[in-house]
């Protein structure tokens, strides 16, 4: 076939072209997709009852570990799942069903209990892991959508899905079975980590790395103090100002009174404002701006950000206040955008 004949088979061929439906089309499957898992969950949440809180116990007794399990897609939505339990304060780990009857069972030890999940309930690979949790007398507790199953007869708490449609047109593709797994894994890491009263604190002792971890640093962590403070008293003269301004570099001068609070703040902003021939005669305390924005050294850093963006006229200084809003700290947009914050 020649080079032309070549690329005219190429541009006339809708697969190879993507030509395959209009755009429409593809948008009114996308919405119908949607819309029936949307329908899947909420007949799931209205289908809750109090064998949920029951599995929460149950787990959130554990002296040992979760255990998910399960095998094809309902695998890979266990490892998320045992993946966000243990990132929320559950220990937790996932272990392929095929690989326990080879050896993997030995790390489903006692004190750890069993989240088995399969549509079915008749997933042939989960048998050896079933007859484990029996012999052991560990906790097994069932997401499947048939009770009649074998999976729901061997488990000691059966957490039913509602009979819902897939979203494949010929109904075989699991789309909305695992999504319905998916939102019951996240509902359950989230009710346990409810139940512990885990914080903020805690989320980022899992969560060191990355923006996310950037983000759950306290104030204290990022902010400048000491020696590095740039403060002034109200009747200090603006030729001294300038020079405390330009040495520390913030572009910002705190203003304290006789008890060491701050009652103030003189920006950049301010002095262009002021700008006249009188400008270096004045004092401080004529020109700037009174009862600034602080923060607290415990805030979260994403605290910060948004304390400096919150207002029509965005800031870039941050001073940090202890007790009696007394300045400890000052907090530099700078300092967010180096934690990888902003």
């Amino acid at each position: 076939m020649t080079r032309a004949a070549n690329a005219q088979s190429v541009a006339s061929d809708p697969v190879r072209t993507g030509a395959l439906a209009p755009v429409g089309d593809d948008l009114s499957v996308a919405r119908g997709v949607l819309a029936t898992e949307a329908a899947g969950l909420r007949a799931l949440a209205a289908a809750l009852d109090e064998r949920f809180s029951r599995a929460v116990a149950i787990l959130g007794a554990l002296s040992g570990r979760v255990v998910v399990s399960g095998m094809g897609k309902s695998g890979h939505v266990g490892r998320k799942i045992a993946a966000t339990l243990a990132s929320t304060g559950t220990p937790a780990l996932f272990v392929h069903p095929a690989e326990a009857s080879h050896g993997d069972l030995g790390m489903i030890l006692p004190g750890d209990g069993v989240l088995a999940l399969s549509n079915s309930g008749e997933t042939a690979e989960l048998a050896d892991l079933i007859a484990h949790t029996r012999r052991f007398g560990l906790p097994l507790i069932a997401v499947t959508a048939r009770a009649e199953s074998a999976l729901a007869g061997a488990a000691d708490l059966v957490l039913s899905l509602p009979a819902a449609p897939e979203a494949c047109p010929m109904g075989l593709a699991p789309t909305t079975s695992t999504t319905l797994q998916m939102a019951l894994g996240d509902a359950l890491a989230v009710a346990l980590l409810t139940r512990r009263g885990f914080t903020a604190t805690d989320f980022r002792a899992f969560h060191p790395g990355g923006r996310l971890g950037a983000r759950l640093r306290r104030v204290r962590e990022l902010m400048h103090d000491g020696p590095a403070l740039p403060l002034a008293r109200p009747e200090t003269p603006m030729h001294e100002a300038l020079l405390v301004m330009t040495e520390k570099r913030f572009g910002c001068l705190g203003v304290v009174d006789g008890a060491g609070r701050l009652i103030g703040i003189l920006t950049d902003g301010d002095l262009r404002r002021a700008m006249g021939p009188d400008l270096l005669s004045r004092q401080v305390g004529g020109l700037m701006t009174a009862a600034p924005r602080t923060i607290g050294p415990d805030a979260l850093a994403a605290e910060a950000l948004h304390a400096m963006n919150a207002h029509e006229r965005p800031i870039t200084s941050l001073f940090v206040v202890g007790e009696a809003g007394v300045p400890i700290g000052i907090l530099h947009v700078h300092d967010l955008l180096r934690a990888g914050v902003a």
